[in-house]
């Protein structure tokens, strides 16, 4: 792994949507060949979500095989919710872009059984063939 350190948010935002945006198009995604991509909430990653919606809008990238992963949720609020991390994907992200609605996995914070639910949530990614590119926050940490 290496180290980028960049002068402010802008400029780190559009390096993490650039470097998504090209590990997607170089892996050449198609039906029955998914790129599975981890990704955190929170206001940090906002910037790039934004410049994803923008090389999307312009035709530059589409999220029709792609699967998304979020990291977490909050126990107790539904997913309607405006604060919970669900309705911040959805709102900030997702209807922006082509992703099939099936493929944005985000755990469940009032399932019956949290435990179960990880379990569960787990599984998919498994099944997926694990994570090709994990986001992580607060700062930008861009992991394979």
């Amino acid at each position: 792994m290496r180290l980028v350190i960049l002068e402010d948010y802008d400029q780190a935002s559009e390096w993490a949507a650039k470097y998504i945006c090209n590990r997607i198009i170089q892996f050449k995604p198609s039906q029955g060949r998914y790129f599975t991509l981890g990704l955190p909430t929170g206001s940090t990653p906002l910037g790039c979500y934004k410049k994803l919606i923008e090389y999307h809008k312009n035709g530059d990238l589409s999220f029709k095989y792609v699967k998304t992963f979020n990291m977490d949720e909050y126990v107790g609020l539904p997913r309607n919710h405006p604060e919970s991390y669900h309705s911040y994907m959805w709102n900030n992200f997702f209807k922006h872009i082509d992703i099939d609605p099936n493929n944005a996995h985000i755990l469940d914070g009032n399932a019956p059984d949290l435990q179960a639910e990880c379990d569960a949530f787990e599984k998919k990614i498994e099944e997926a063939g694990g994570i090709d590119l994990f986001v992580g926050a607060p700062s930008y940490y861009l992991c394979v």
